[in-house]
């Protein structure tokens, strides 16, 4: 695809799920809101920072609408789809004032840093142990990107850990359906299943022994918050223990593959790192800038507006671009460049305003802890193959990325 045509009809092809920034700094600079057909059906895609990160501030701009396109990317048998649509639909990722902030506020206590701190020394111990054992080449993604934040989240909310590579099967297969513009009725059906029998395994199994057995957990928090009249019904209970353990797994396992990949393929950065391993905190916080691992959300329009020049009707989908917004130059100095000693703004990889991502403080500290012991205990760390992208245009990540260690 040409620069001409990347403009004229902003769209998904191979080379975007290879890298989007391209195409990204190509749309910027056409205009900060551009219409395209190629997601969703058709969406208005926020190309700059100063416009995205006011569109997720903005309540005109309902998430909670995003939450029928269950129905929408249905192509047959909408009946046997509605248990599907009415979970995903009562996840406070897809609500709205007040239910999101009741939601919010249940949970919102334990994912505070104070709250997580005493999670640090356990889980210095567990990735030390890890990545003192790595030796020649192996996959990250299988090794540690992607067990440590199922083990994790899934010790917070006291998930049984036999069913870690369970419920990492349930989660790719949500996240594929999510992140698909123009989804399969196969990865429909795909997602439904696993997010049916993750529930099922709440209602059935978690959500009876732990009625009995109150205690300081996640999902304790909710039976807490149920028996206080905060939760509304079972169904809602169901959605946020769902959502808590797709949403703890799936933003932390790609911030860490794309993180390290980054890293790596900037020697002079990884090096950085490897010298001053304190630098932790601050290059997570460029890594999520660099290539962030949700590379947008989505809003629907509550009623006719005017946004930056163009109108844009009521019922329409926007779609905040962050990782777009992330590398806009007028936001950030270089954007195109890796430094993770940048002291500039922050991103919008978590969101702003009313949905700013909950667990954002518990993914930070799980990458913060990765690079920190990698840098110390691993710096001949190199790359050892073509990482294999995971071809998910929204939940941008690796499905395998080789490395060596001395």
């Amino acid at each position: 695809m040409t620069l001409a045509e990347a403009v004229a009809a902003p769209s998904i092809d191979d080379a975007f799920l290879d890298d989007p920034y391209p195409a990204y700094r190509a749309w910027r600079e056409a205009g900060p809101v551009l219409w395209s057909d190629a997601f969703f059906g058709g969406a208005w895609l926020l190309t700059r920072h100063a416009v995205v990160e006011a569109a997720l501030r903005d309540p005109a701009l309902s998430a909670q609408r995003t939450g029928g396109w269950v129905m929408a990317a249905a192509q047959q048998g909408r009946a046997e789809l509605r248990p599907f649509q009415s979970l995903f639909a009562r996840a406070m990722l897809f609500l709205d004032a007040p239910d999101h902030g009741r939601l919010r506020q249940i949970l919102m206590p334990a994912f505070r840093p104070d709250a997580l701190a005493p999670l640090q020394n356990w889980l210095d111990a567990t990735v030390t142990e890890r990545v003192r054992a790595f030796h020649g080449r192996f996959d990250f993604m299988a090794e540690l990107a992607r067990p440590l934040p199922a083990h994790v989240i899934g010790r917070l909310m006291d998930v049984d850990p036999a069913l870690e590579t369970t419920f990492m099967h349930w989660c790719d297969n949500i996240a594929v359906f999510i992140g698909a513009t123009q989804p399969e009725h196969a990865q429909l059906l795909r997602a439904q299943r696993s997010l049916l029998e993750m529930t099922a395994y709440f209602e059935r199994e978690l959500l009876p022994w732990r009625r009995q057995h109150l205690g300081d957990d996640l999902v304790s928090r909710l039976l807490h918050a149920e028996a206080q009249g905060q939760i509304e019904s079972s169904l809602e209970l169901l959605a946020q223990c769902a959502m808590l353990l797709f949403a703890g797994y799936e933003t932390t396992r790609n911030l860490l593959g794309n993180g390290l990949h980054a890293l790596l393929s900037h020697p002079s950065q990884w090096r950085l790192l490897c010298r001053q391993p304190d630098l932790a905190g601050n290059a997570v916080r460029e890594l999520l800038r660099f290539d962030s691992p949700v590379q947008w959300t989505g809003r629907r329009v509550t009623r006719a507006m005017t946004l930056c020049g163009q109108a844009i009707q009521r019922g329409d989908l926007v779609l905040p671009l962050i990782g777009s917004a992330n590398r806009d130059p007028a936001r950030h100095r270089n954007p195109e460049a890796l430094q993770i000693d940048r002291s500039s703004p922050g991103a919008l990889s978590f969101g702003s305003g009313a949905h700013i991502c909950i667990g954002a403080a518990l993914t930070h500290m799980e990458a913060q802890t990765v690079l920190r012991v990698l840098a110390t205990h691993k710096p001949s760390l190199t790359l050892d193959g073509v990482p294999v992208r995971n071809r998910n245009p929204l939940y941008r990540g690796l499905a395998m990325l080789p490395v060596r260690a001395a």
